[in-house]
């Protein structure tokens, strides 16, 4: 299960952001516009589309959150192994993604004061 919904999230954001996506959404939209007459605009008609809309939205939101923690993970791991194999690289730079904000604000401070002292030397 977990290799078919990975797989399911690598290929998502491609999927949802193609004009084939786009177009089929929009005739969905049409068919249902065109069911309306049919059916004298019932509340059925309005309530169908506003519920498979929302079950959508959330899968879709759900599902590109996962794939955004994935893609944020491989990069912080290509990251560290950047930091790793540099000999200047401060290796305690390593996994700041699991530091508090407050370590992560003493790390920014202490990097912005580096950053200023070599730009006015």
């Amino acid at each position: 299960m977990r290799r078919i919904v990975s797989e399911l999230a690598r290929q998502a954001p491609r999927l949802i952001g193609s004009p084939v996506f786009f177009i089929a959404l929009l005739a969905t939209a049409v068919l249902w516009l065109a069911a309306g007459p049919v059916t004298g605009f019932s509340n059925d008609w309005a309530l169908i589309p506003s519920a498979a809309g929302s079950i959508v939205a959330l899968l879709l939101l759900v599902l590109l959150q996962y794939t955004q923690n994935r893609d944020t993970r491989a990069l912080q791991l290509k990251l560290d192994e950047v930091i790793r194999a540099l000999d200047a690289a401060r290796t305690e730079l390593l996994g700041l993604e699991r530091l508090t904000d407050d370590e992560l604000d003493a790390i920014e401070a202490e990097l912005a004061e580096t950053r200023d002292r070599h730009r006015s030397g």
